[in-house]
C-alpha cells in the first residue's frame, strides 16, 4: 500500500473540489480524506495501490471544472488503514 499527503494550491475552494475528489477517490478504490485549509489550499491524504494513488493524483492536478490548480505538493506518508474516503472539516 502507498499513502501520500497532498497540498493543492490555486483556485480550489468554492468549486466543488473536495466533494468531487471524494467521488473520484471512491471510484478509484482509495481511502483517506480531503479538507480545505484556511490559507485557501486543499489538503488530502490518499492511500491505495500505486496505480490507484497515481490515478487520483492525476485528477488532483487538474481538479473539477471551474477550478485552477497552480501546484500540488506530494509527500509520502505512512499507511493508516483507513476504511473509507471522507471530507473533513476545514483545518
Amino acid at each position: 500500500m502507498r499513502r501520500v499527503h497532498v497540498v493543492v494550491r490555486g483556485a480550489v475552494q468554492g468549486v466543488g473540489y473536495r466533494y468531487t475528489m471524494r467521488m473520484v477517490a471512491r471510484e478509484a478504490g482509495v481511502v483517506g480524506w480531503v479538507r480545505n485549509r484556511r490559507d485557501g489550499s486543499v489538503e488530502a491524504e490518499v492511500e491505495g495501490t500505486s496505480a490507484q494513488v497515481d490515478e487520483v493524483l492525476a485528477w488532483m492536478a487538474e481538479g473539477p471544472p471551474g477550478s485552477r490548480v497552480d501546484s500540488a505538493t506530494v509527500t509520502d506518508a505512512s499507511p493508516s488503514g483507513d476504511r473509507d474516503f471522507e471530507v473533513r472539516p476545514t483545518e
